[in-house]
C-alpha cells in the first residue's frame, strides 16, 4: 500500500545479443527502458552512440493489416461481440509460437486480397450504373447510338431544360427553312432527351435555333446497337459483378474461423510494436548496445537474472533526490484500495517519494458515497451491475472501476439500511397504495427528512476528521524529510489553536479569564508564520495567515455540507415520484412510475455522487498533503486487447 521502490539501471550488452535481451525483457515486463535523448543531448555521446535501428514502421503497417481483416470479417460476418469483449486464455509458447503466426498471416492476405476485390468491383460496379442510369432515358429510341447520320442526313441526340416547349422548337426550326426535324425522346423533371434530324446544309440554321432552347448534345463513344441494347449487356454485366462480389464476401465470411487466430496475432503484433519502440530507445556503436531504464525493487532479481542470462553487464543503484521527477511510479495497494486508482490517475500520480494517497483516501470516498446515495435498493443494483461486469475479467481500468462501484454500492446498501431507504419511501406508499390504512415506516436511526441538521452536523464532524488526516500525513511527512519546524508552524499551531477555541468556549483551561491554550497557539502562529518576514512584512502575513487559515479552514468543513445535501435531494427526488405513482390508486400504475423516477434518480446520483466526491478529495483532502506529478510506471511488457496469455512454469 505504498509507492514502489525503483532501482536504476545502466545496462551494456553486445548487439548481438540485442534481440533475445528484448524478447526476454518483453516477457519479464518488469523494465522500463528510458529515452536516451538526455544522453544524446551530450556531443560526446552522440559522437559515439546512435540510436538502435528497428522494424516498428513495419511492425504498425502489419497491425493496421490485420486490424483491417478483423473489422471486414466483424462487418461481412455480421458477428457481435457484446457489451464486453470476450478474452480467450493461450499459452505463452503458442502466443510466441510460429503456428499460429503464419495461420493469422494467411487469413490476413486472404482478407486482404478480397477486400481489395471488392473494392475494385464497387468501383466498376458505380461506372457500370452510371452508365445504364445515362442510357435509361434513350431506352425507347430505336436507333443504334453510333449512327451519326448520312453523307446528307445528321441524327443528333441532345438535352435541354424541362421547361423549353417542344412544339415551339418545332415551330421555330420550320419559320427558319431548315430542313428538319425534332423528336422528344423522353422527359423527367429536369431535361428533355431529344433527337434532331437535318440536312447536313442546313446545320448552322439547326444550331442556331436550338441553341436559343439551350440544346446540348449527347455523344454515347464506344457504345455500338440500340439503348435498349445496351441497358441489356450492361444489366448482365452488374449481375456478373454482384456475384463476384459475393463470392469475395463469402470469402470474407469463410475467413470468421480464423477471428481469433488473428486477434491473437494483432495482440502479438502490439508486443512486437512494443519491443521494437523500446529498441529504439538502445544506443549502439555496431558492436555494442546500452540503455538506461527503471526497474521496480522487488523485481530486481529476476531483471538481473535475464541480464546475466545475456551475457549483459549492468549496474543497479538508488535514484538521487535530484532524480526523483524523473522515476516512475507504481502502485501497490491491497485489494480494497487499488479500486482508487481510478481516482487517482485521473487527478494526477503521486511524485516519487511521496504519499499514496489510495489507502488513505478509500475509507473516506466509499463512505462518503455511500452517505450521498443512501438507498438500500441502489446499492443492491450497484452491488450485482459490479459483480456481473467484474465476471467478465474485464481489463485493469474497468476492474478498479467496477470494484469501486462495488465497494461505495456496500456503503450504500448500509447507510440506507441505516437511513431507511429503498427507492426512497416506495414500499410505505405501495403498502398504501394497497391499503389507504396502512401506517407501515421503514425500521431507520435517522431520515433524511426528519434529522437534516443531525446529519449536515454528522456531515461536517466527517468533514474534520478526513481534513485532520490530512494534516497528520502532512506532519508524518515533513517529520520523515527532517522539516520539524515546518510541521510545528504549519499543521500543529493550528491544531493547538483550534483545540484552544474548543476548550475556551467550554470554559476549560483559562487562568483569569485568559483562554491559555488559545493564547499559546496565537502566539506561535505570530512567531512561525511571520519567522522568515522582515519588517512590515512581518504584519501582512501574519494578516494574511490568519484570514487564509480561517477561512479556508472553514469553509473547507462546510464543504461536507454537501453530504447532507445529496442525501436529502435523492430522498426527495425519489420519493416525489413515489408520490406522484401513488395518486392513481394502481399498483400496475404506481410500480411503472415508481420505477422510472428512482431510474433517473439513480443515473442522475451515480454522476452527482462521484463528482462530489471527487471534489472533496481532490480539493479539501489533497491540498493537505498531495504531491502531485508522477509519471505513470510503463514497463516493456506483454499488453493484450483479445486474449490471456498464460505464463508457462520455469
Amino acid at each position: 500500500m505504498a509507492i514502489v521502490k525503483m532501482k536504476k539501471l545502466r545496462v551494456i550488452a553486445m548487439a548481438s545479443c540485442r534481440e533475445d535481451l528484448l524478447e526476454d525483457l518483453l516477457l519479464s515486463g518488469c523494465v522500463e527502458i528510458s529515452e536516451p535523448d538526455a544522453r544524446l543531448d551530450d556531443p560526446k555521446w552522440a559522437a559515439l552512440f546512435t540510436r538502435e535501428s528497428s522494424r516498428l514502421t513495419e511492425t504498425k503497417s502489419e497491425i493496421t493489416d490485420v486490424n483491417t481483416a478483423l473489422n471486414a470479417i466483424k462487418h461481412y460476418a455480421q458477428l457481435k461481440d457484446g457489451m464486453f469483449l470476450q478474452r480467450h486464455p493461450i499459452s505463452e509458447k503458442e502466443f510466441l509460437g510460429s503456428r499460429m503466426v503464419e495461420k493469422a498471416q494467411e487469413a490476413s492476405r486472404r482478407v486482404g486480397q478480397a477486400l481489395e476485390e471488392i473494392a475494385r468491383l464497387q468501383g466498376e460496379e458505380n461506372r457500370l450504373t452510371s452508365k445504364m442510369a445515362g442510357l435509361q432515358p434513350w431506352q425507347g429510341l430505336d436507333m443504334p447510338l453510333e449512327l451519326e447520320g448520312s453523307s446528307h442526313v445528321v441524327f443528333r441526340m441532345g438535352v435541354c431544360p424541362s421547361g423549353v416547349d417542344v412544339g415551339a422548337v418545332k415551330t421555330d426550326l420550320s419559320a427558319s427553312g431548315a430542313a428538319a426535324e425534332f423528336y422528344e425522346i423522353s422527359a423527367d423533371k429536369l431535361q428533355r432527351y431529344c433527337l434532331v434530324i437535318f440536312h447536313r446544309d442546313d446545320e448552322e440554321a439547326v444550331q442556331q435555333v436550338l441553341s436559343t432552347y439551350g440544346f446540348s448534345a449527347t455523344t454515347f463513344q464506344g457504345m455500338h446497337g440500340t439503348a435498349e441494347e445496351n441497358i441489356r449487356q450492361l444489366t448482365k454485366q452488374l449481375q456478373e459483378n454482384r456475384s463476384r462480389q459475393e463470392a469475395a464476401t463469402a470469402a470474407i465470411v469463410k475467413s470468421a474461423g480464423d477471428r481469433d487466430a488473428l486477434r491473437a496475432y494483432a495482440d502479438r503484433l502490439n508486443a512486437e510494436a512494443a519491443k521494437e519502440t523500446n529498441a529504439g530507445r538502445l544506443l549502439t556503436d555496431g558492436q555494442i548496445v546500452l540503455f538506461e531504464g527503471w526497474v521496480p525493487a522487488e523485481n530486481l532479481a529476476q531483471a538481473e537474472k535475464i541480464l546475466r542470462e545475456n551475457g549483459c553487464a549492468w549496474e543497479a543503484s538508488d535514484p538521487t533526490e535530484e532524480e526523483y521527477p524523473s522515476v516512475p511510479v507504481k502502485l501497490k495497494n491491497s485489494f480494497f484500495s487499488r479500486c482508487m486508482n481510478v481516482v487517482t490517475e485521473m487527478y494526477s500520480l503521486p511524485a516519487y517519494g511521496t504519499v499514496d494517497p489510495n489507502p488513505l483516501m478509500a475509507p473516506f470516498f466509499i463512505l462518503f458515497f455511500g452517505i450521498m446515495m443512501a438507498d438500500m435498493a441502489y446499492g443492491i443494483l450497484m452491488i450485482l451491475g459490479a459483480l456481473f461486469v467484474l465476471r467478465k475479467k474485464p481489463q485493469e481500468g474497468t476492474r478498479n472501476f467496477m470494484e469501486l462501484v462495488f465497494w461505495c454500492g456496500i456503503s450504500t446498501l448500509i447507510v440506507g439500511a441505516m437511513s431507511g431507504g429503498f427507492f426512497g419511501d416506495f414500499i410505505p406508499q405501495l403498502l398504501k397504495v394497497i391499503n389507504p390504512a396502512s401506517t407501515f415506516e421503514m425500521p431507520a436511526l435517522f431520515t433524511p427528512l426528519n434529522d437534516t441538521v443531525a446529519i449536515m452536523l454528522g456531515s461536517i464532524v466527517l468533514g474534520c476528521v478526513q481534513i485532520f488526516t490530512g494534516m497528520t500525513v502532512s506532519i508524518v511527512r515533513k517529520i520523515q524529510t527532517g522539516n520539524f519546524i515546518d510541521a510545528l508552524f504549519d499543521e500543529i499551531t493550528w491544531w493547538i489553536i483550534l483545540g484552544g477555541i474548543a476548550l475556551a468556549i467550554f470554559g476549560i483551561g483559562t487562568v483569569a479569564g485568559v483562554p491559555v491554550v488559545l493564547v499559546i497557539g496565537g502566539l506561535m502562529l505570530v512567531f512561525g508564520g511571520t519567522r522568515e518576514a522582515k519588517g512590515f512584512g512581518k504584519l501582512t502575513k501574519l494578516v494574511g495567515l490568519v484570514y487564509n487559515g480561517v477561512t479556508g479552514f472553514f469553509s473547507d468543513a462546510l464543504s461536507y455540507v454537501r453530504l447532507m445535501a445529496l442525501m436529502l435531494s435523492g430522498s426527495v427526488i425519489a420519493s416525489v415520484f413515489n408520490t406522484l405513482g401513488a395518486t392513481f390508486g394502481n399498483v400496475i400504475l404506481f410500480v411503472i412510475i415508481s420505477m422510472i423516477g428512482n431510474a433517473l434518480n439513480l443515473a442522475l446520483n451515480l454522476l452527482g455522487c462521484y463528482v462530489h466526491d471527487l471534489r472533496l478529495q481532490c480539493l479539501e483532502f489533497f491540498n493537505r498533503f498531495y504531491q502531485e506529478g508522477g509519471r505513470p510506471y510503463q514497463p516493456l511488457s506483454i499488453q493484450t486487447k483479445y486474449v490471456d496469455v498464460i505464463k508457462e512454469e520455469q
